[in-house]
């Protein structure tokens, strides 16, 4: 049996502002420990559980946060961006039993620690054939289309109720609850790892693939906190404006929603001037 845990860190343990995560300041390179704790409770619980395999898929940033060195050394981690599918790279090879999303947040709009789509900022919202969607949810459609179950969701407790929407079945860890954007009740790694370490035991017996969820057309819809933005996501083909601060398209499967998502994200990334956005 194989796992796949797509790790992200805004909501690992003990992180709640931008230092915390933002690679190369003294907090990162702080928190890089308490993240690492994180994925390795996990790593821990689904052997406990009986998983033969587990591919950990650094999903953060820069996508090269977690320490190797002091990673479990029964996984295996893929490091490094420019990967077809982002953070739940390694899901489409179709040998995924089931799959975590660890350090996950609430979407771009929403209430919760570190909140966002994607990008840090400069995304207002992002939907899904009309549903505000997060990251979280975006990714577990991802993963129906290759028959592989969302089993186990860490992060605040208001990513965890945004689990309950897309996962309902998952098991889910909160490490610690929302105050605000930037402050959090905190639960120190002791106690979140052995959390972790139950809750990806008991997570295992969920890691059934199943019969791969029929493509079909999905409308995407984003919102930018600049017109400018919009501009420059429109010049993806297949892209259209449909209003000041927003673009739209329309994919075949979630498959190519999720890499126009990208490929939108990087066209914004590159219009944002310092800090006028």
């Amino acid at each position: 049996m194989k796992v796949l845990i797509s790790a992200d860190m805004e909501g690992a343990t003990g992180v709640t502002c931008p230092a915390d995560c933002l690679p190369g300041t003294p907090q990162w390179e702080r928190c890089r420990v308490m993240f690492t704790s994180d994925v390795n409770a996990a790593i821990a619980g689904f052997h406990d559980g009986g998983a033969e395999r587990v591919l950990v898929n650094e999903a953060h940033m820069s996508m090269r946060n977690l320490l190797l060195e002091r990673l479990d050394d029964r996984a295996e981690m893929l490091t490094g961006r420019h990967k077809d599918l982002s953070m739940v790279e390694g899901v489409q090879q179709g040998d995924v039993d089931g799959i975590a999303f660890l350090g996950y947040h609430t979407g771009a709009g929403d209430e919760g620690v570190l909140a966002h789509t994607y990008l840090g900022n400069s995304i207002t919202g992002v939907f899904v054939d009309g549903v505000r969607a997060s990251e979280g949810l975006l990714n577990a459609l991802v993963c129906a289309e290759y028959g592989t179950p969302v089993v186990l969701v860490t992060g605040d407790d208001r990513a965890c109720r945004d689990a309950r929407g897309y996962a309902p079945g998952a098991e889910t860890v909160a490490v610690k609850d929302y105050v605000s954007r930037y402050a959090a009740v905190c639960r120190p790694p002791g106690r979140t790892a052995g959390q972790i370490r139950d809750a990806a035991r008991r997570a295992l017996r969920l890691a059934h693939r199943h019969e791969p969820a029929p493509p079909r057309p999905r409308k995407v819809e984003v919102e930018f906190d600049a017109g400018h933005l919009a501009g420059a996501a429109a010049l993806v083909p297949g892209v259209v404006q449909t209003g000041d601060r927003r673009v739209g398209y329309t994919a075949p499967d979630m498959y190519q929603g999720i890499r126009c998502f990208k490929a939108v994200t990087t066209m914004v990334s590159a219009a944002v001037e310092e800090w006028y956005g």
